[in-house]
C-alpha cells in the first residue's frame, strides 16, 4: 500500500490534539523535565493522578545528559539507589555510598518510565505565566518555546492545574515568574527567591530534600529549584538528591491531593 503524507499529517495532528486536550485540567503541571521532575511525575502518574509535564526544551533530562563536564557517569548516594531500580537504571559500587550510572542509560530510563507510567510530556513548550486566583497558583500559561525565543507576538494557552511543580533547576523560572506578577510573598526568609549558593556536595544533597516543598499556595519546588529558592548550595554531578526530592514532593502532592478530594 502506498503511503500518503497527508495521512501520516492526519494520524499527527489528530493524536497530538488527543494528547493535549486530554492534559487541559490535571491534578499536577510540571515544569521542567529534569531528573526530579520526571520522578515526581512517574511516582505520581504511578498512584493515578494525572500529571502534564512541560519541557522548554526539544529533549528532557536537563543536566543529566553530560554527567560532569561532559564525563557522560553520575554518582548517586546508597539512599537513591532503591529509586534507580524502581526505573531499571544499571549502577556499580565505585566505594562506599558512592555508586555511578552512565548517564545516558539513566536519563533514558527516567524519561521512558515517567511516559509508561502516563505523565503527559510535552516538549517545546515553555511556561510563559501561571494562572493565579486571589488565594493560589492555579495552573500555567504555556506558548512554544520557538514563539519565546523568536519574540513572536503569539497570544499563548493555558493548562489548569490542582498543584504546580517548579523543577526547573538553576532557573527557578516559575517561582521567579510568581515572585514578580502573583501578589504575595514566597515562603521563603526573605518573602523572595534566597538565591544558588556555590558549591558544596554533602550540604546541598541535604537541603534539596529539606526545601522540597510547598512555596507558595499552590506552588511547589522540587531539586536544583527548591535549593536555589531557599537559598541552598549547588551540589555538581551527584544526582541522589534530585531524585529523592522528587519521590518526596510526588509523596508530599499525592498526600495532599487526597486532602483537597475530602
Amino acid at each position: 500500500m502506498e503511503l500518503d503524507e497527508v495521512v501520516i499529517t492526519k494520524a499527527i495532528v489528530e493524536r497530538f490534539w488527543e494528547k493535549l486536550t486530554a492534559h487541559l485540567v490535571t491534578d499536577v503541571a510540571i515544569v521542567g523535565g529534569g531528573p526530579s521532575g520526571l520522578v515526581a511525575g512517574h511516582y505520581l502518574a504511578k498512584t493515578g493522578k494525572k500529571v502534564i509535564l512541560i519541557e522548554r526544551k526539544l529533549s528532557c533530562g536537563g543536566g543529566m545528559w553530560g554527567g560532569g563536564m561532559l564525563f557522560n557517569e553520575i554518582v548517586v548516594q546508597k539512599t537513591a539507589l532503591p529509586i534507580l531500580e524502581e526505573f531499571g537504571i544499571r549502577y556499580r559500587m565505585f566505594q562506599e555510598n558512592y555508586y555511578t550510572a552512565d548517564s545516558i542509560e539513566a536519563i533514558s530510563c527516567l524519561i521512558a518510565g515517567a511516559v509508561k507510567s502516563g505523565v503527559g510530556i510535552f516538549n517545546c513548550v515553555t511556561a510563559e505565566d501561571v494562572v493565579m486566583r486571589p488565594s493560589r497558583v492555579m495552573g500555567l500559561v504555556l506558548n512554544w518555546s520557538a514563539v519565546e525565543m523568536a519574540h513572536l507576538h503569539v497570544d499563548p494557552l493555558a493548562v489548569r492545574a490542582r498543584f504546580v511543580i517548579d523543577a526547573t533547576g538553576h532557573e527557578t523560572s516559575v517561582v521567579r515568574l510568581v515572585q514578580n506578577k502573583v501578589p504575595g510573598k514566597l515562603k521563603t526568609p526573605s518573602g523572595k527567591i534566597e538565591g544558588e549558593k556555590s558549591m558544596w556536595s554533602d550540604k546541598a544533597e541535604t537541603l534539596t530534600l529539606k526545601n522540597t516543598r510547598e512555596v507558595f499556595p499552590g506552588l511547589y519546588v522540587a531539586g536544583m529549584a527548591a535549593n536555589a529558592t531557599f537559598g541552598g548550595p549547588r551540589m555538581g554531578a551527584i544526582f541522589g538528591g534530585m531524585l529523592l526530592s522528587g519521590q518526596k514532593v510526588a509523596k508530599l502532592l499525592s498526600q495532599a491531593l487526597t486532602s483537597r478530594s475530602k
